[in-house]
């Protein structure tokens, strides 16, 4: 007798480089359910539909059974073999091949001797046929609207005999017509037989798919339910709890003055209009699910995302800004979201990359004056407690709290008027994150404008003296600390 769970996961942990991104996590999947996988930013829904498609391998302990059989999944293949296939938001087709190319990629059905062109068309066509799709399966998928490829993400998932299809943030570029059409394939794969983990951000759009929701938070599995007998506030109440406690950080003094007026700006895919003021003294916190255009702003911003329209104006005149060094000469300083990529030279010293942003002020005909770029490194590594004190230590050799301070020190040896930081305390430990705070409320304090953009609400709540929430690209709410809560500003974010 066939198991009512197509997939039933028991006690998985996935550890990386000392941090859990996932802890003794439980998820069960029946036949034929739609299950919605929820929780914030961070949760480890990725993380968990990365092991489920083989991508990461869970950590000793770990109990993975499908269909009432206990398995391993030992990589993606292995993973579509046995039923399961992921459409990720990025598609993750192949753009100059074929529609029938992309659906049978993998296949070994296909595949005899040489390759089967006749049942290559032929399976093609028939899992089109499945989700409705009226499209020639000889058309590059390049030549598709991206809607069109998501439907034929979905055929291929089908064309391997699927059980399980997992789909991660499936609506997040798709229009309103679109979004019905891709309702319309989950419930012919619902009446097929076949399960879908439904991973989305988006409230109308859970309660309309699915019958069941698991809820992680932190790495952790919160619980599951009928989502017919939860409230989307509890659902909200379950996302948001944490077990971390910030220390929440008043302004000593927040001038009147503005420093930083952005006013109508725009960038098509990414923003719409958006306006908001900064004072000398004030931190400006701004946050929204992914996707929601935080970060894009903030390099809009520093002159690495240039907009279409719309006005920066700084201490009361326009500027433009079309480049980072631009910026930099304006007195704005960015740490971006990403460290490891856009903000370090991890094999070059902690020296050589705390004086990275002031290369022009160390260096004479050529050259770099070493003792002025000693004394730059020593003074903010001593500022900002980066451990250890080895100047000369390549900086990916630090732990990832002091990291982040060596980028910190970087732009703060620019002296500057604004400092925007992206998701300032990512992959630090709760330590690290209070030291980062308190040094930004410390710069605040001394007349320095800051933005603060992070998908953690407590983070937000902690810090900033005011917040702004994006939802699709637009500011939809603006609240002052006080009385604001994590509550209200996931229900923002999320559109309610």
């Amino acid at each position: 007798m066939a198991s009512e769970y197509i997939v039933n996961l028991k006690h998985i942990s996935k550890t990386f480089g000392g941090i859990k991104a996932l802890n003794d996590v439980s998820l069960d999947i029946k036949r034929g359910e739609v299950h919605a996988l929820v929780g914030e930013n961070g949760a480890g829904k990725s993380t968990l539909i990365k092991v489920l498609a083989g991508v990461h391998f869970p950590d000793d302990g770990a109990e993975i059974y499908i269909d009432g059989e206990r398995t391993v999944i030992k990589n993606p293949m292995d993973a579509i073999r046995k039923g399961i296939s992921v459409i990720y938001q990025d598609i993750s087709l192949f753009p100059n091949l074929t529609i029938a190319e992309n659906i049978c990629i993998g296949n070994d059905t296909v595949w005899k001797k040489h390759l089967n062109w006749a049942e290559i068309n032929a399976l093609a066509e028939q899992a089109l046929a499945k989700v409705g799709a009226k499209i020639d399966p000889a058309m590059l998928l390049k030549d598709l609207n991206l809607a069109s490829q998501q439907i034929v993400a979905i055929a291929r998932a089908i064309s391997f005999n699927s059980s399980l299809i997992i789909m991660d943030e499936p609506t997040s570029s798709l229009s309103a017509g679109e979004v019905e059409t891709l309702y319309k394939i989950i419930e012919t794969l619902r009446n097929e037989n076949i399960a879908v983990l439904f991973i989305s951000h988006k409230f109308d759009e859970i309660y309309r798919v699915a019958s069941r929701v698991t809820v992680l938070r932190d790495g952790r599995y919160i619980s599951s339910h009928d989502l017919a007998a939860v409230e989307r506030q509890e659902l909200i109440r379950l996302m948001v709890g944490r077990n971390v406690e910030y220390l929440t950080m008043k302004a000593e003094r927040i001038s009147e003055q503005q420093i930083l007026k952005v006013n109508r700006l725009c960038k098509e895919g990414n923003f719409y209009n958006i306006s908001f003021e900064l004072r000398k003294g004030e931190i400006v916190g701004i946050t929204g699910l992914v996707g929601s255009g935080r970060s894009e702003i903030a390099k809009a911003i520093f002159g690495l995302n240039i907009p279409d329209s719309g006005e920066i104006i700084l201490e009361g005149q326009p500027i433009v800004i079309k480049s980072a060094a631009d910026a930099v000469k304006h007195g704005i300083s960015y740490i971006p979201e990403n460290r490891q990529l856009e903000g370090l030279l991890a094999k070059n010293s902690v020296c050589q990359n705390m004086t990275l942003a002031v290369l022009d002020e160390i260096c004479k005909y050529g050259c770099i004056d070493t003792k002025k770029e000693t004394a730059i490194a020593r003074e903010y590594t001593e500022k900002l407690d980066v451990r250890p004190r080895d100047i000369d230590k390549p900086v990916g050799q630090l732990s990832g709290g002091n990291q982040q301070k060596v980028v910190l020190g970087k732009w703060l040896a620019t002296n500057p008027k604004i400092l925007i930081a992206d998701e300032p305390t990512s992959g630090v430990d709760i330590g690290a994150k209070i030291e980062i705070h308190k040094t930004l409320r410390q710069l605040a304090n001394k007349g320095i404008g800051v933005v603060v953009i992070s998908s953690e609400l407590p983070e937000i709540l902690a810090v900033s003296d005011r917040i702004l929430i994006m939802h699709r690209g637009n500011i939809v709410s603006a609240m002052n600390k006080e009385g604001a809560t994590q509550e209200a500003i996931l229900a923002k974010a999320l559109g309610a």
